[in-house]
């Protein structure tokens, strides 16, 4: 019971959320479209109204025989109708077409905000949701919502407005009938609500298991050249059968209790129209009294009518029964959304920029609108005052503790100094927590306890943006985008000309295989550069890294996929841009951190042994062991 009564809270909470983004993205077409809705509705209740008084004068036996009288009566009742008709289907056209402009537009402002919100998500949630899960936000839950901003929410509001409408018509006429045809109407809602609910409940768990379809199918394409390395191929569709048949079993019971509910409905609907034939005829016999706002007795001109708004009544009841399954999906489809949408952003609480910077010969530091190639730390004080410090590349770890999940702490008091243009590297087994601490420069995740300072401001004093353009990093899985082999490159600066990014690629020594390939820099690549070989793509991604000409460089992993004669290209490339810079390495092949100033030996989440490749070597500890092959780094 709580389950649903925190369910329903969401619902109610999601339909108000829904109509406050439609009036905020279109203030004068939302109102316009729903007087075009209603106004159409309205319109569809007049016949009865002119069919009462049209069977009222044919019903009146005075007017036997007399054609032109009667003519003269009923022509002008028709011509307003034809007229008011004519209105009605202009208002219809109009709605229709503003409606599939709100709905699109209503989509493409839903999506923008959804991914806007998306790229201000930190690192642990992309860490820790399905990739294939988050892509079924923007496809499959969207189409839900459109199915209940162009379908439902229309019918709904057309259909209420007739109900009430009829309603009001049927009180007038005869309120002993009316009472007939709500009992009716009653034992409609009780059968929506029972079959409606068993609906409602399914549609929630297809939603869900959509996205848990998705989000595995993403994944084994992902791991396909693993999957068929390992034969694993019968593992997977066992698995995939699994989520299928749970996908399979939600979405059969969701539209079998939807596909039911229509005929059931329109079933007690005609059964009804056929009572109030029968008790209207009954009445006219028996010469009941009619209780009526009219005041008209029982005839012929009331009760055909009637079973006409019967009818009408009844199938708008069972329009809005047909509109809860897009309803419930929608509204299943929305509460995802809007979950995306409303997980917390990145925390960004840094003031200081990083601003290019002019100096002078007795190092007085002024802001430059250009870029000089040389970088400051824009300080603001609480008096209004601005002073800028160097960005020379002095990184510090102190004491620093963190967990990525609380109780499971991964580095344990770890202190690092790294001087400018000093290169350090971190060496040890898998899970020693050298990528964490990298991560933790960047600042993708908040340390539990310690500092770290960067030429001596604390890092949560930055802005992250600013802190992340002053730091390149090269990864050991490499991400190429949809684009030339230029684009790729310059997404390490978006406004570097092409001749630095083909400097940049001849830095990091990925220019000659680039000169040979069919259109050059100019050739597109897809699906992650797929027709690339994995150690052309790395060297694009140490080429990106280079035309951002950042102070302080990241290299994790960074030649591991590349192949002994082509390290040895690289490392050229490598040592002169890590010239002049602060680098952190994190390498298996210790080959590419023998030269490094300062070596770091991690186990477990702490550092065990620290110095120079000599000094660790004369040691004869643990890194001795690693680089004389006395045991596996692994």
């Amino acid at each position: 019971m709580k389950n649903d009564s925190v369910n329903n809270k969401r619902k109610s909470s999601s339909i108000k959320r829904i109509f406050k983004m439609l009036i905020e993205f279109y203030p004068v077409l939302v109102p316009v479209t729903a007087v075009c809705i209603v106004f159409s509705a309205i319109v569809s209740v007049l016949p009865a109204i002119f069919t009462q008084k049209i069977y009222a004068i044919l019903d009146n036996k005075n007017n036997f025989g007399k054609w032109d009288y009667v003519f003269d009566k009923i022509f002008p009742l028709i011509i307003t109708l034809i007229v008011v008709y004519v209105i009605s289907l202009l208002s219809v056209a109009v709605f229709n077409q503003l409606g599939a402009y709100i709905t699109q537009g209503f989509l493409y402002k839903a999506r923008g905000k959804m991914f806007n919100g998306m790229q201000n998500l930190p690192i642990k949630y992309f860490d820790t949701h399905k990739h294939g899960d988050i892509m079924s936000h923007y496809t499959n839950d969207i189409d839900t919502l459109r199915e209940l901003v162009s379908r439902a929410i229309p019918a709904l509001l057309q259909s209420a407005v007739i109900v009430i409408g009829v309603l009001a018509v049927m009180l007038y006429y005869s309120i002993w009938m009316t009472l007939i045809v709500l009992a009716g109407v009653f034992v409609m809602m009780l059968v929506s609500k029972k079959v409606g609910g068993g609906s409602a409940k399914y549609f929630i768990r297809q939603q869900k298991s959509i996205g848990k379809a998705e989000g595995f199918v993403q994944e084994m394409m992902n791991g396909q050249k693993v999957i068929k390395v390992f034969n694993h191929e019968q593992q997977c569709e066992e698995d995939f059968d699994k989520i299928n048949e749970e996908l399979f079993e939600d979405s059969s019971k969701a539209h079998a209790y939807a596909n039911v509910l229509g005929p059931i409905i329109m079933n007690i609907g005609n059964i009804l129209y056929v009572i109030i034939a029968v008790c209207g005829g009954l009445f006219i016999l028996s010469g009941a009294d009619n209780l009526s706002l009219s005041g008209m007795a029982f005839s012929i001109s009331i009760v055909v009518p009637f079973m006409n708004m019967t009818k009408q009544f009844t199938g708008n009841v069972n329009q809005v029964s047909q509109q809860i399954n897009v309803i419930v999906m929608g509204l299943a489809g929305a509460q995802r959304i809007f979950d995306l949408m409303d997980q917390e952003p990145e925390v960004d609480d840094g003031y200081v920029t990083l601003v290019n910077a002019e100096i002078d010969k007795e190092g007085n530091i002024s802001e430059s609108e250009t870029r000089t190639g040389k970088w400051a730390w824009k300080h603001p004080h609480h008096d209004g005052t601005l002073t800028y410090t160097q960005l020379k590349g002095d990184v510090r770890l102190v004491n620093v503790d963190f967990s990525y999940t609380e109780g499971k702490q991964v580095l344990h008091d770890v202190s690092v100094y790294a001087e400018p243009g000093q290169k350090v590297a971190f060496v040890g087994a898998t899970g020693a927590g050298k990528t964490t601490i990298t991560n933790l420069i960047n600042c993708f995740y908040n340390i539990e306890d310690g500092k770290i300072r960067y030429d001596g401001i604390n890092i949560n004093k930055i802005k992250k943006s600013d802190l992340r353009r002053s730091l390149g990093i090269v990864l050991q899985e490499t991400n190429l985008f949809t684009g030339t082999v230029m684009d790729n490159i310059r997404y390490g600066r978006l406004d570097a000309t092409d001749e630095e990014c083909i400097e940049a690629a001849k830095l990091s020594g990925a220019d000659d295989f680039i000169t040979r390939l069919p259109a050059g820099y100019e050739t597109e690549l897809t699906n992650n550069g797929a027709n690339l070989s994995q150690g052309q793509r790395q060297l694009i991604a140490i080429a990106r890294a280079a035309v951002a000409d950042p102070p302080v460089m990241i290299l994790d992993e960074a030649t591991s996929s590349i192949d002994t004669r082509t390290e040895a290209i690289v490392q050229k490339g490598m040592d002169r841009l890590m010239e002049g810079r602060t680098v952190f390495v994190i390498a298996h092949r210790l080959s590419t951190v023998k030269n490094s100033d300062v070596i770091m030996v991690l186990e477990n989440g702490r550092i065990i042994e620290r110095g120079d490749h000599n000094k660790l070597i004369s040691e004869k500890g643990t890194y001795y062991r690693l680089y004389t092959g006395a045991f596996e780094l692994e």
